[in-house]
């Protein structure tokens, strides 16, 4: 059992900065995979970004490619999304998720535990 906390988001102009932070539990997290998905009001849940187990492979969709980094601290079983350049759809509860596949996959069906959300809102 992994438990995951976020933290990090708020309320940001278009063109702004966040930074999420996902705090696990548990003492095999550089084992997972880690990613990042959102879910705007009135669309299904959707990969925004990805990290290998040690950090050494990333994967982003391409609407955030570019502006978004995610990244990961095993000792400290931490993972981040730096998200810089914000639109307003990029507004959207944001979810940390682990996956117990060897890679990064994109479908939330690979992920196998769920934080509570973070809410991020980036108006124009």
């Amino acid at each position: 059992q992994v438990q995951l906390v976020e933290s990090g988001g708020g309320l940001v102009q278009a063109g702004g900065s966040l930074r999420l932070s996902c705090a696990a539990s548990g003492r095999t997290f550089s084992s997972y995979v880690m990613g990042w998905f959102r879910q705007a009001p009135g669309k299904e849940r959707e990969f925004v970004a990805g990290i290998s187990r040690r950090g050494s492979s990333t994967r982003y969709v391409d609407s955030v490619s570019g502006r978004f980094t995610i990244s990961r601290a095993n000792a400290e079983n931490m993972v981040y999304l730096q998200m810089n350049s914000l639109k307003p759809e990029d507004t959207a509860v944001y979810y940390c998720a682990v996956s117990r596949q060897a890679v990064i996959r994109t479908s939330s069906n690979e992920y196998n535990y769920w934080g509570q959300g973070t809410q991020v809102t980036v108006s124009s």
